[in-house]
Parts: structure tokens; C-alpha cells; sequence
């Protein structure tokens, strides 16, 4: 496919309306998603702590390993769950999906040993993957103007997940670091229940395509997404910068009790301060910005604003410095929205699936990368063989990453050619 080519999306048919409890339902999974996710951030190195009988600052690698293990499953399972969705309609992977999360809660809150809580990983990172058919579901029910919008509804139930799962979790481990893990499995299963009633399936028998093992897996997916550079580009990018944002998630808690002395109380705050922001910037502001300025620009606004955000951190000597630069922070909220609403854009609808599985997939080989890298460039800074005492190195390692990030990102910029029309006709590529 040449760069000038006219997009898939052009060919497809409009996208199907479905009534409103469908999309809650898929913005209640993401979120539930999230909420489990952030329940467990303030308790893990505690819970780690107690398992193993090491301080907090020695069960970073483990910590690492066990975010890593969720990553590689992610990135396993992506594509595959993604492709699947195609085939067999959306419904039936989201419910399996949400089934699984609760089954896999409840183990690692009984886990007493390590190997416990590998396994729970294990099932959490496949469960997790079900964002890609998530995704997959909004585009099948918005049209491509709509896109940045919903995606913006997305990642709002994921700053919504964050306010509520760490705070949440914060406190519930204050009686004890297993409580945050049941809860989250009772969130899930509601989440099934509900789902059985009210799901529609959003992608008609006519529209699904065969399900195919060579491109159901992460590398058969990147192979067949070559065709399109302009989304290899795009994706490169994309992936670069959620690398870049994986700092927080990976080593926000270690580097808050190691730098700041906090518990699990006062980090599940700060993370729920973080979610709201976020929740604010792409439920409230995503969709009125790509409107106003387009996709491109409103990407580079959160890219701008994200790299603010990360050099900042790397400098928060004070832990009230930490409080003034979350705002900043949010803001960066509006990268990943216009991001992916100008990507699926560019794929026909029966492959929505297939992109979103790709993008997961992606994302999640980057995120096994990033955990790996921060957790060991936070534990090398500030251990007692560092040469000098840098908690901030990983943000530090962040920004140079985000900031090369802005090359791929350029180069797929300029052969979509968004740049040569008005703002007011970029909201994406198709519209």
C-alpha cells in the first residue's frame, strides 16, 4: 500500500448505534480493569515485603519481574484476543475476559508464596488484554470523526480507575494488603453479571472475518501492519511514548517511599490525584481539542505537556513538589486518545480488532521493556553502589525517550499529510 493510498476506513460501511448501557458496559470493564490494577499498586511492595522478609527498596527487581510477567502476557495475548473478537464478535471475548480477571484476583489475594502471585500475574496479563477488544468495540459503534471522543472516554475510565483503585487499595491495606485484591475480584464478577444482560454484540456475522493463526499473534500482526506505513510510524511512536509513561506506574510507589518516606496510604492519594487529573483531561477536554485544533496537533499538546511533566519529577526533591506537577502531568492525557483515534482511522472495520490487538500487543512488549529498565535504573540510583544518589533517574530516562519519540512520530505526521489542511478538517485522517 502506497503512502498516498486512500485509507480502509473509507470503504467501510457507517458504524452500527447501540444504546447507551452497551458503551457503559465497555467503559465499566476498562474501568474495573484499571481499579484492580490500581488497588494493587500501593500494596505490592508491602505485600512483596512481608512474602520475602526484605525492606521495600530491596523487592524493586521483584516487584520489576512480577509487573514484567503481566507485560509479556499482554503482549501474548493481545493480538490473539484482538483477532479472536473479529471472528467470534466482541461479547463473548469481554466476558470471558472480565471472568478470568475475577478468577485471577482471587488467587493472588490468597497467594502466600511468590509462585502464587507469578501465576495470578500470568492470568491477569491475559485477562488484561481484553483492552484491545475493548477498543475494538468503541470503534465498531463511533464513526472515525467520533473516534477521538470515545477513545477519550476510555482512557477517562482509566483515570477514573486510578482514582479509585489506589486510594481504594491504599486503604484497604491499611487493614491488610490482601483486602484490595478480593474486593477487585466482587468488582469483576458484578461486571459479568452485568454484562450478561445488557451486552449487545457490537460486530454482525456479515462483518467478521476468518480467524487466522499467522496473523493472530504479535508478530504476525506487526508483519501484516507493515503494509500500512504510515501506521508503522504512528505505532513506533506510540509505543516509544507509552514506554516513556510506564515510569509511573513501575516505580511510582518505590520511589515515593524511598524518596518521600510515604506509605501505602499516602501513595494511593498521590495516585488518585494522578487518575483524576486524567480523568478530567480525556473524559472533559479530549474530544472539545480535537475538534477545536485536530488530532496531530492535540497529540503534540500532550506530548509537550507529558515531557514537561517527566523532567519535572526527575528534579521533586520535596514531597508537595510532587502535588504541583500532576496537573502538568494530566495534560499529557491527550496524546494517547488522538493518537489511536487517528490510527484506527486508517483500518477497515473487520480488522478493528486485529489494530487494536496489534497496538496491545505493542504496548505491552514495551511496557515488559520499560518495567525492566526503571525498576533497574531506580534500584541502581539508589542503591549503595550507585556511584551517586538519583532517585529521579528513570524520569530522567524517560523524557530522553519521549523526546526521541518525536522523530517516528514526524515522519508518520508528514506521510498522512495532516499538516496540509486547516486544523478544523484534521480531527482524523478519514473524516
Amino acid at each position: 500500500m502506497s503512502d498516498t493510498a486512500p485509507s480502509l476506513a473509507s470503504t467501510t460501511p457507517p458504524a452500527p448505534r447501540f444504546g447507551k448501557n452497551a458503551f457503559l458496559f465497555v467503559i465499566i470493564t476498562v474501568l474495573i480493569d484499571m481499579i484492580g490494577f490500581g488497588m494493587i499498586i500501593p500494596v505490592i511492595p508491602f505485600l512483596l515485603s512481608d512474602i520475602t522478609s526484605l525492606p521495600v527498596e530491596q523487592v524493586t527487581p521483584l516487584g520489576g519481574m512480577l509487573t514484567a510477567i503481566y507485560g509479556v502476557m499482554n503482549f501474548l495475548a493481545g493480538p490473539t484476543l484482538g483477532a479472536l473478537s473479529d471472528r467470534f464478535g466482541r461479547r463473548r471475548v469481554l466476558l470471558i475476559s472480565m471472568a478470568t480477571l475475577a478468577v485471577d484476583f482471587i488467587i493472588m489475594g490468597l497467594a502466600h508464596s511468590l509462585w502464587l502471585l507469578i501465576i495470578g500475574r500470568l492470568l491477569s496479563g491475559i485477562s488484561a488484554a481484553t483492552i484491545s477488544t475493548a477498543n475494538a468495540y468503541i470503534a465498531d459503534v463511533t464513526e472515525p470523526a467520533e473516534r477521538g471522543r470515545a477513545f477519550g472516554m476510555m482512557g477517562a475510565a482509566f483515570g477514573v480507575g486510578f482514582i479509585i483503585g489506589p486510594v481504594v487499595g491504599g486503604l484497604l491495606g491499611e487493614i491488610d494488603p490482601r483486602a484490595p485484591f478480593f474486593a477487585a475480584a466482587g468488582l469483576a464478577g458484578l461486571n459479568v453479571l452485568y454484562g450478561l444482560f445488557v451486552l449487545p454484540e457490537s460486530l454482525p456475522e456479515e462483518e467478521r472475518r476468518a480467524f487466522d493463526w499467522k496473523r493472530a499473534n504479535p508478530f504476525g500482526a506487526a508483519k501484516h501492519f507493515s503494509k500500512l506505513p504510515r501506521i508503522v510510524w504512528l505505532l513506533i511512536a506510540f509505543s516509544m511514548l507509552i514506554f516513556a509513561q510506564w515510569v509511573y506506574p513501575s516505580t511510582w510507589s518505590y520511589h515515593s517511599e524511598v524518596r518521600y518516606g510515604w506509605d501505602s496510604g499516602q501513595i494511593g492519594l498521590s495516585l488518585g490525584l494522578v487518575g483524576l487529573g486524567a480523568a478530567i483531561v480525556q473524559g472533559a477536554l479530549v474530544g472539545p481539542l480535537i475538534k477545536r485544533i485536530g488530532a496531530p496537533r492535540a497529540a503534540l499538546v500532550g506530548i509537550g505537556f507529558g515531557l514537561t511533566a517527566l523532567l519535572a519529577y526527575s528534579f521533586a526533591a520535596l514531597p508537595w513538589m510532587v502535588y504541583m506537577i500532576i496537573p502538568l502531568g494530566s495534560l499529557a492525557g491527550f496524546t494517547n486518545p488522538s493518537l489511536q483515534s487517528i490510527m484506527s482511522a486508517e483500518v477497515a472495520r473487520d480488522a478493528q480488532g486485529e489494530l487494536q490487538g496489534a497496538i496491545a500487543s505493542l504496548n505491552s512488549l514495551t511496557q515488559i521493556l520499560s518495567v525492566v529498565v526503571m525498576t533497574q535504573v531506580f534500584y541502581f540510583f539508589t542503591g549503595g553502589a550507585s556511584p551517586v544518589h538519583l532517585p529521579g533517574a528513570a524520569f530522567i530516562l524517560s523524557f530522553m525517550v519521549g523526546l526521541i519519540a518525536l522523530i517516528p512520530l514526524g515522519i508518520g505526521f508528514r506521510r498522512l499529510g495532516v499538516f496540509d489542511k486547516p486544523a478544523s478538517q484534521q480531527k482524523t485522517p478519514a473524516a
